[in-house]
């Protein structure tokens, strides 16, 4: 067994290699660059080494740094996690040449199934049923069309190198399929430096769902059943489960000796993934397999057991599988989610800056249910420009589907995060949603279910109900710690209001305090709502705390806080909403006040997100159209297309390419809309 392991990666799977390699007794290494120096990986590490400056083609995609690192410290073996430099064969090759173990497949399996037009090419010939399309490498947008028509739309148009939702494109008509192929081109291009890519028919309704293999070098192949990835945005997964709510037991079966079949095929060794698409009807298509651990492998080890980065360490020791393929066993159901910075009110837009508050829901097992969350990040990290937008994985483990789903769903409500936008009110919506909890679903789920956008949930009866009887609980411990304050120059009686309003969300509740009780020992409180109904409040939180949790009527209820000027901001069912406690005569005079309306932005280009501008395709004085694209911005390696919402004059161009920006940051400057047939109001949307 190897003794010391460098883990050529970064953030939350870098980390996760650590503790598996810490419980194993092996020893690690940890690399960084400048942007990483203070990040919780390199804390982690027995050891850390620099290797380069912030942008990734200069530190954690430089082959030459990273073998550099691996002589000084010794390191026998070295783990890639994923991403970087994960699936390059050249990395692969560079280690062995230097008699270093690499901690996942050979090179020629790399480089075989790294490829997505030869991958399909060995998965038809390993007798895998592939998805119809065209599989050359495609030269010009006009030979691009004519082979979407060939095919008939809608076609995907990817990135032959391609991975992460980078370099893909849905195309249903000749023109997004020509630009669809400029931009997978080009991203293609900055990401993985190739920018070849292939058309094939896009399946509808699809759902997909991978399965998990494990190969030795002594010519064992096993999997682990399915995971179902069908949550997707942009390509990129969300949410992950483990198994999939729509398999079969036949399906599964047959899925499963595919997927061996095909890691036979290239002499696969390590843990990899054969992913599939899967029609409504269960027939299922090869999509590609990617030869090193997924981002989702959580879920799987969950639902087996098994720790995946162990196997992959003992493997590339030389070990042969200690499991057969009678031994694995899927129990209970796994969700994991994926946190992200980025706002779900805005597009999904990247966001980055510092990490003021992070509290994580506690880890650990507790009545049956598993709660586990893989981060990178601690209190006071920075989310960067330069990497991924991820911040952790939240995943849960329960007996059923709902079990796990309801479980997940209470850990999101209690997820605290402040200094950065991100996707937990996306995500927690999602746990409840009727259709996701009925397990109806398919890749195209978020833009059926939101095609205007994200919008927050109108808030239930019952949800503004909870969130009032909570912030008056806030207030009369406010109101009890300043009425009882030494310094106070005229005592009190002692005796709280009886009577209050909690405007919540713009509604005005009544309520009634019938008795309240706030002790070391936690506070009790008796209090009618607008209905007349006293319930019964019991909670052991204290000032300064976050989250609230308590009882109301003996039903748990969870709220985060955030304090604001005059009332508080609560996270209260997966809804964030304004509450404000006050005295039935405040909250007559509150009435009356006008509301305030925001400013006036139609004139304007602004930049939703934090990102370098690529291209500005207008100029000053032009009359652009309705759905014409004005600048493109690249944000975290993916490219952002502006768009005119309607007709306009250009009356000044601001920014320039290179241009680094910020969330809101003038591109654009339309003539006055008085003096102009039409006005301009300006839209982020990423194609």
């Amino acid at each position: 067994m190897f003794e010391t392991i460098l883990i050529a990666n970064r953030g939350e799977i870098a980390c996760r290699v650590i503790k598996t390699a810490r419980r194993m007794g092996i020893r690690t290494v940890a690399v960084y660059s400048d942007a990483d120096r203070r990040a919780l990986h390199v804390a982690m590490a027995d050891e850390a080494v620099r290797i380069g400056p912030a942008p990734a083609a200069q530190s954690y995609l430089d082959i030459d740094a990273i073998l550099s690192a691996c002589r000084q410290t010794g390191a026998q073996a070295v783990h890639p996690g994923y991403g970087f430099l994960s699936e390059r064969a050249a990395f692969c090759e560079a280690l062995e040449a230097g008699g270093i173990a690499f901690i996942g497949p050979g090179a020629k399996a790399i480089r075989a199934m790294g490829d997505k037009i030869e991958s399909k090419r060995c998965a038809e010939a390993a007798g895998v049923s592939v998805v119809p399309g065209h599989l050359g490498v495609i030269e010009s947008s006009g030979e691009a069309i004519a082979i979407a028509e060939s095919i008939g739309f809608p076609v995907m148009i990817k990135a032959s190198a391609g991975g992460g939702g980078k370099g893909m494109r849905v195309a249903r008509t000749a023109q997004e399929c020509r630009e669809g192929f400029e931009r997978a081109r080009s991203e293609a291009r900055s990401a993985f430096g190739d920018d070849r890519v292939f058309i094939e028919k896009f399946v509808e309704e699809p759902r997909h769902i991978e399965i998990q293999v494990l190969a030795d070098a002594h010519g064992n192949v096993i999997h682990l059943g399915e995971r179902e990835c069908s949550i997707q945005r942009r390509n990129q997964k969300v949410v992950e489960e483990a198994p999939s709510p729509f398999l079969d037991t036949e399906t599964r079966a047959a899925m499963g000796a595919q997927a061996v079949a095909l890691a036979r095929a290239v002499n696969y060794r390590s843990a990899g993934t054969v992913e599939f698409i899967v029609d409504r009807d269960r027939n299922f298509y090869f999509l590609e397999m990617n030869t090193r651990l997924q981002v989702e492998h959580p879920v799987t080890e969950l639902v087996t057991g098994t720790d995946l980065v162990e196997e992959m360490i003992r493997i590339a020791a030389g070990e042969p599988l200690r499991l057969s393929q009678a031994d694995v066993h899927l129990t209970g159901w796994a969700v994991e989610s994926r946190i992200y910075a980025e706002d779900p009110f805005r597009g999904f837009l990247p966001s980055i800056g510092r990490l003021t508050r992070y509290r994580p829901p506690q880890e650990g097992t507790r009545e049956g249910v598993t709660l586990r969350n893989d981060t990178g990040v601690v209190e006071g990290s920075e989310i960067s420009l330069h990497y991924d937008p991820m911040i952790a994985k939240l995943c849960t483990h329960a007996p059923t589907r709902p079990g796990a789903v309801d479980a997940m769903r209470d850990a999101l409500d209690r997820f605290e995060i402040e200094g950065i936008e991100h996707n937990v009110p996306f995500l927690a919506a999602l746990m409840r949603h009727p259709r996701w909890r009925e397990g109806r679903l398919s890749t195209g789920f978020i833009d059926e279910e939101y095609p205007d956008g994200f919008r927050r949930d109108e808030p239930q009866p019952s949800t503004l109900r909870d969130t009032a009887f909570v912030a008056l609980t806030l207030e009369l411990c406010r109101k009890q710690r300043l009425d009882r304050h030494q310094d106070r120059l005229r005592p009190h009686s002692g005796r709280l209001a009886e009577r209050w309003e909690a405007k919540v969300d713009g509604h005005y509740l009544p309520l009634r305090v019938d008795a309240f009780e706030n002790s070391p020992d936690g506070l009790r409180a008796v209090v009618a709502g607008e209905d007349g109904r006293a319930r019964r409040i019991e909670s052991r939180w204290s000032p300064g705390n976050s989250p609230w949790t308590g009882l109301i009527d003996e039903r748990p209820v969870t709220a985060q806080i955030r304090g604001r000027a005059n009332g508080w901001t609560l996270f209260v069912d997966g809804v964030w909403l304004e509450a404000q406690v006050l005295s039935p005569a405040i909250a007559a005079l509150d009435r009356k006040m006008p509301v305030k309306t925001p400013p006036d932005t139609s004139q304007l280009l602004l930049c939703p997100m934090p990102g370098v501008v690529i291209s500005i395709l207008a100029v000053e004085g032009q009359a652009v159209k309705a759905g014409e694209t004005l600048a493109v911005v690249e944000a975290m390696k993916m490219e952002n297309v502006l768009r005119a919402e309607r007709d306009a004059i250009v009356a000044e161009v601001v920014a320039a390419p290179g241009d680094n920006l910020a969330v809101d940051s003038v591109i654009l400057r339309f003539a006055d809309p008085s003096s102009q047939p039409a006005a301009h109001t300006p839209r982020g949307a990423t194609s």
